[in-house]
C-alpha cells in the first residue's frame, strides 16, 4: 500500500507553521463528533496533533467516520489556528484542516485504553506490551534510558576508555547467585553460563594492558525476584588500572553530574560524601541509608547509660558479647502526627516479627508529661541522660530495642524507614548520593560456620589487614570466623536515595592473595584451578593493580523517571516469576532440539508430607 511520506511528526507543529501544507502519519488516539465536525487526535511518539474534518468533505468524512482508536492513518492538509486552544500540549494552538485521508491499517478493540493513567492490571499490560509501550509515559522512560546510554558512552569515550564486549557464553563460576545455564550441542554434557557480571573478563582486560575499559552490558542471575529485580538486567561496567579507591570516585562522580544536568536540569554537588560501613550501620542501621529522611534521629547507642540498671531485658542483652541497647527518636508533633497507642502497638507487632520480645519507648507529650512502660525501671539520672543524648523535647518519642548489636541496629534502621514511608517523611525533591566504604571482606554465618565473600571473591583486602589471614590459621570455630569477618576490604557502594546503585572495589591482582581468599571461602586447590585457573594463571604474567565499579543502569533510569520499580524502564521485562507474558517464555522446546543436545528432561517435585 502506497502512502504519503510524513513531512512532520505529531509533536512539532506550532502557530508559526500556519498555512503550511503538511502530511502526518500516526495512530488514532481519540475521535470526537461535535455537531457534524469530526475531530481526531493523531498520536505518534513525539506527541498529539488535532485534525479537523468538515462534513462538506463527503468522501474524506465518510472514510474518517469509520476509524476507531488505534487505527493507523495518514492525513494531509493545511495547518490552521485552533479556535479553542489546548495549553496542555505543545501543538495545542493549531490543528490540521484535512484535505487527504488514508487508513493504513485497521485495529481491533484494544484490551485496555492506551492512556497514561491506565486502569489495566500489570499482567494484562505485560501480555500486550506492544500496546502498553504506546503510552507516552513509557515511551518517555525509554527515551530517557536512551539519552542516559548516550551520555555514559560519550562521557567515557572522551576520557580514553575502550569499549569492549565480553562474552555472553562463559564458564560457570560461583559469584553469589545461581547461573543461567546453556547446554552445548558440540560438547555434550557440558554447559555455558550466562554472565552474572563480566567481573573476571574485565580483570583479564587489565592484565592485557587495556587500562581503561567500559561496557554497558547485560547480566543474568537466576534468583528470587521482587519489584526491583529482573533475571536479566543492565549495568554500566568499568575497570581501570593503576588506581586507588578515590581515583574511581573521581572518575564516576562527574558522569552523574552530566546525567543529572542534561536529563533533569539539576546541578549535583560533588564530591559525594563518604561514610564507612561501620558508621552507616551504627547511625542508620543500613548499608544503604536514605539521607532524605527528616523528623527522625540517627540511631543512638545508650548501652553505657543503662548498663547498671537492674532491668532484666537490658541486663540480659548487655551480658552478651555483642549486645547493645539503642534507640531512635521520632519528632511527631512538628510533623502533625499523633502517636497513639494504636500506632505504638502496630510498631510493637512489627518488631516482634523481626524477632524481638517487644518495643520500648519514652514519649514526651506536648503538654510536658512523659509516658513510658520503662519509666519504673529508669531512675531520674538515667532518664535525664537519655533525654540529653537524644536532645529530646516535648512532641518527640524515643523507640528502644536491645539485643545482638547488628540485629538491633538493622531493626532500628528498618523502623526509621517504615515510619518515614508511612508518614511521608522523605524529601523527594532531593537526590542524596553517598559512597559507603570499608565493607567487611567476608561474611561469617555463626549458625552454619560458613564464611563467604561479602561482595565477591576478587575484592582486595586492605593492606593493613593482611596479617589477620595468618592469625586466623591458628584459630577455629567462632573465634576464627569473627576475626576473618573483621577484615576490611577496599570495597565501596554508591547509594542514592536509599538505593544501592553501584558496587565496586579495588581488585586482587596477586596470585598469592587471591589464593588466600579462595582458601578462606573453602575452595580446594582443585576447585580453584577448575573454576578460576585462567585468572590465577593470568596473574603470573604481570597483572597491574586495578579496580572498578558496576552501576545499576536500570535502577538509575528508574530514579531519573521518578519510579520505585525498574520494570517500566525496560522495554520487555519479566514478571516476578521470571516469565514473559507477551511471548510466553520460558517455553517448551521440540524433542529434536533436546536430542541434539543429548538432554533428557526429568521433572522433580518435592514430596508432600
Amino acid at each position: 500500500m502506497s502512502f504519503n511520506t510524513r513531512t512532520h511528526t505529531c509533536g512539532e507543529l506550532k502557530l508559526s507553521n500556519a498555512n503550511e501544507v503538511v502530511t502526518l502519519n500516526g495512530w488514532v488516539a481519540k475521535k470526537r463528533d461535535l455537531g457534524g465536525l469530526l475531530f481526531i487526535d493523531l498520536r505518534d511518539r513525539y506527541g498529539i496533533t488535532q485534525i479537523k474534518i468538515a462534513p462538506e468533505q463527503k468522501d474524506i468524512y465518510e472514510v474518517a467516520s469509520k476509524v476507531g482508536n488505534e487505527f493507523v492513518i495518514s492525513v494531509g492538509g493545511v495547518v490552521i489556528e485552533r479556535e479553542s486552544k489546548n495549553k496542555n500540549i505543545p501543538t495545542g494552538e493549531i490543528e490540521i484542516d484535512v484535505q487527504k485521508f488514508q487508513i493504513l491499517n485497521e485495529a481491533s478493540v484494544t484490551p485496555f485504553v492506551i492512556e497514561d493513567e491506565v486502569k489495566a492490571s500489570e499482567d494484562l499490560r505485560l501480555q500486550y506490551r506492544y500496546l502498553d509501550l504506546r503510552r507516552h509515559s513509557l515511551q518517555r522512560n525509554l527515551m530517557i534510558r536512551s539519552d542516559v546510554y548516550r551520555i555514559v558512552r560519550n562521557f567515557y569515550a572522551d576520557r580514553n576508555f575502550v569499549e569492549v564486549e565480553t562474552p555472553i557464553l562463559m564458564k560457570s563460576t560461583p559469584e553469589g547467585a545461581r547461573d543461567y545455564l546453556v547446554p552445548s550441542r558440540v560438547h555434550k554434557g557440558k554447559f555455558y553460563a550466562l554472565p552474572q557480571s563480566p567481573q573476571t573478563y574485565k580483570q583479564i582486560l587489565m592484565v592485557s594492558g587495556l587500562d581503561r575499559y567500559i561496557q554497558i552490558c547485560k547480566c543474568f542471575r537466576d534468583e528470587d525476584l521482587r519489584a526491583d529485580r529482573q533475571p536479566e538486567f543492565t549495568q554500566i561496567d568499568l575497570e581501570m588500572s593503576f588506581v586507588h579507591q578515590q581515583d574511581v570516585f573521581n572518575m564516576t562522580e562527574p558522569m552523574f553530574k552530566e546525567i543529572w544536568k542534561e536529563i533533569l536540569g539539576i546541578e549535583l554537588q560533588t564530591p559525594f560524601p563518604q561514610m564507612s560501613y561501620d558508621f552507616v550501620l551504627e547511625n542508620y542501621g543500613s548499608d544503604k541509608p536514605d539521607l532524605r529522611i527528616f523528623g527522625l534521629s540517627k540511631i543512638v547507642n545508650i548501652s553505657e547509660i543503662v548498663k547498671d540498671l537492674e532491668f532484666v531485658v537490658f541486663k540480659n542483652a548487655l551480658a552478651e558479647k555483642n549486645g547493645i541497647v539503642g534507640g531512635v527518636k521520632f519528632s511527631f508533633a512538628e510533623n502533625n502526627i499523633d502517636v497513639t497507642r494504636k500506632i505504638i502497638d502496630g510498631l510493637t507487632d512489627f518488631v516482634k516479627k523481626l524477632g524481638f520480645g517487644g518495643l520500648g519507648y519514652i514519649k514526651y507529650n506536648s503538654d510536658g508529661s512523659v509516658q513510658s512502660p520503662l519509666q519504673k525501671f529508669l531512675n531520674e539520672e538515667v532518664q535525664a541522660k537519655i533525654k540529653n543524648v537524644f536532645e529530646a523535647k516535648d512532641g518527640e518519642i524515643i523507640f528502644i530495642l536491645s539485643g545482638a548489636k547488628k540485629k538491633v541496629l538493622t531493626s532500628l534502621g528498618t523502623i526509621r524507614n517504615k515510619i518515614a514511608a508511612d508518614y511521608k517523611l522523605i524529601d523527594k525533591s532531593r537526590y542524596e548520593f553517598l559512597w559507603v566504604t570499608d565493607f567487611p571482606l567476608f561474611h561469617y554465618d555463626e549458625e552454619s560456620g560458613e564464611i563467604a565473600a561479602e561482595h565477591h571473591m576478587f575484592t582486595s583486602p586492605k593492606a593493613e589487614e593482611m596479617y589477620k589471614f595468618d592469625e586466623a590459621k591458628n584459630l577455629s570455630g567462632k573465634e576464627r570466623g569473627e576475626l576473618l569477618q573483621s577484615i576490611k576490604a577496599d570495597c565501596y557502594d554508591l547509594v542514592l536515595n536509599g538505593n544501592e546503585i553501584a558496587s565496586g572495589s579495588i581488585r586482587i591482582h596477586r596470585q598469592d592473595i587471591q589464593k588466600k581468599v579462595f582458601d578462606v571461602v573453602g575452595l580446594t586447590e582443585q576447585e580453584q584451578q577448575e573454576k578460576f585457573g585462567f585468572l590465577l594463571n593470568a596473574f603470573q604474567y604481570g597483572a597491574p593493580p586495578h579496580g572498578g565499579v558496576a552501576f545499576g543502569f536500570d535502577r538509575i533510569v528508574a530514579i531519573l523517571c521518578g519510579l520505585d520499580a525498574i520494570r517500566d524502564v525496560i522495554a520487555f521485562p519479566k514478571t516476578v516469576s521470571a516469565a514473559s507474558l507477551m511471548d510466553e517464555s520460558p517455553s517448551n522446546v521440540a524433542q529434536q532440539q533436546l536430542d541434539d543436545l543429548g538432554i533428557a528432561i526429568t521433572i522433580q517435585t518435592k514430596n508432600s508430607d
